[in-house]
């Protein structure tokens, strides 16, 4: 097997026995942003819970995590109206802010106002409906409409990260947990709980599964479980490698890496009649699938021209081609929602940092820090890639813009968390 082999999975196998017990919750903190944030005043909602909890806080919060927006702190506020007609916009100004955003809480939802606060326009304004224990999903929600208007793109709050954790300092007490949280770390619920290795989730096409490899048999296995029920349905346990689940867009398939042949090689699985068909064939190791946005082909890492590369195949099978050139190491490929682009993680003399490739161009732009990150995967407005890496001796998640001007970590005090995917 080559050094980079047998993958990244038994990299991460080893990473996490060193874990140490952790807390659950995901502490999410920007450590970069643009230059020039759009400067905003979101007035803590009337109504509804105080504090952090407040929905106007919630906001406040999402934007700001994005590095695009410069929040005002709710002490410099010149007052906190809850409706239009308590506006006073030269106050506003005063303060210099282009946008303000006033609301309220309201049996059952969650109205809003967004205003142009230089020329005193309202830009939006909306109710959010909201049952119990859903006000920060409605707050999420609200960040997404705030972001698309004035950003003209999509917002990516109101969506989830999955993630693995380990606890427990010792084989006997260790833990391995699979569980998914609101992108600003709240919420985090386990998916399944065991005393052997869970790695490599992917969510299902429209969020309500997830595929994983669990080794809670001693061999590795793939599961597909639906987050709403808790049900959950075995694969593939085929002898060998039984690895790197990857969704086609259809929902309907899984590309999967097995050796049951005796070498690493891409497969296609289909959930509905189990049938499997090879995609590769080759001496080398073939793995880490991923679909292309329309299902067309797949993306993989090969040793085959004798470092890991990325290569491209019809998802029938056929003659791959290689996709990159540049640097020692690339591998983990993933594509852009939009399919004009790929993240990966881009090596060169041991120093590995996440890379984005414009496909038009085929030039690799670096834009994390390294050095030692991989498991990229993109924001479903493709505007962020969220990935794993090392910092002070332990495991954490962070995320980057895709022009690698805004960065942020998501740490879990004192312990390991590895391994993301964001959800559709």
């Amino acid at each position: 097997m080559s050094r980079y082999s047998i993958l990244s999975l038994w990299l991460a196998l080893c990473l996490a026995f060193m874990a140490p017990a952790l807390r659950a919750e995901l502490t999410v903190q920007i450590t970069q942003g643009a230059e020039g944030g759009i400067p905003i005043a979101i007035v803590p909602f009337a109504g509804g819970a105080g504090g952090a909890e407040n929905i106007g806080a919630i906001v406040a919060a999402d934007l700001a995590r994005t590095g695009r927006f410069k929040t005002l702190p709710t002490h410099a506020m010149p007052e906190q109206p809850s409706s239009p007609d308590q506006v006073h916009f030269d106050a506003w100004r005063g303060q210099g802010q282009d946008n303000l955003v006033i609301g309220q809480v309201r049996p059952g939802g969650a109205q809003f106002y967004l205003f142009d606060a230089v020329r005193g326009n309202l830009l939006t304004s909306l109710t959010v409906p909201f049952g119990p224990q859903e006000q920060r999903k409605a707050a999420h929600r609200i960040a997404d409409i705030i972001y698309q208007q004035l950003t003209g793109e999509p917002g990516a709050f109101d969506t989830r990260v999955a993630y693995v954790t380990v606890t427990g300092n010792s084989p006997a007490n260790r833990q391995y947990r699979l569980q998914i949280a609101d992108t600003d770390g709240f919420n985090p619920q386990s998916v399944i709980t065991s005393k052997e290795p869970v790695m490599s989730p992917a969510w299902s096409p429209d969020g309500r599964k997830i595929a994983y490899v669990s080794f809670e048999n001693k061999t590795a296995a793939i599961f597909v479980q639906t987050l709403a029920t808790g049900e959950r349905e075995k694969v593939s346990e085929l002898p060998g490698i039984n690895g790197a689940p990857a969704w086609s867009p259809d929902g309907s398939r899984l590309a999967v890496t097995l050796s049951k042949d005796g070498n690493p090689e891409i497969y296609v699985l289909s959930l509905a009649s189990r049938s499997l068909r090879r995609v590769t064939d080759n001496l080398s190791i073939d793995t880490e699938p991923s679909w292309s946005p329309d299902g067309s082909s797949i993306l993989f890492t090969s040793d085959r021209g004798g470092k890991p590369q990325l290569y491209l195949v019809s998802a029938g099978g056929g003659e791959p081609r290689r996709v990159t050139f540049e640097g020692d190491y690339n591998a983990r490929g993933v594509f852009s929602p939009d399919g004009k682009s790929i993240a990966m993680v881009h090596g060169n003399r041991g120093d590995y940092r996440i890379g984005v490739m414009e496909l038009d161009s085929r030039q690799i732009r670096v834009v994390s820090s390294g050095p030692q990150d991989e498991s990229p995967g993109f924001a479903p407005n493709g505007s962020m890639i969220l990935y794993a890496t090392r910092a002070g001796g332990s495991g954490q998640l962070s995320a980057v813009s895709i022009d690698g001007k805004v960065r942020q970590s998501l740490r879990i005090e004192g312990g390991e968390v590895r391994q993301p995917a964001w959800s559709p």
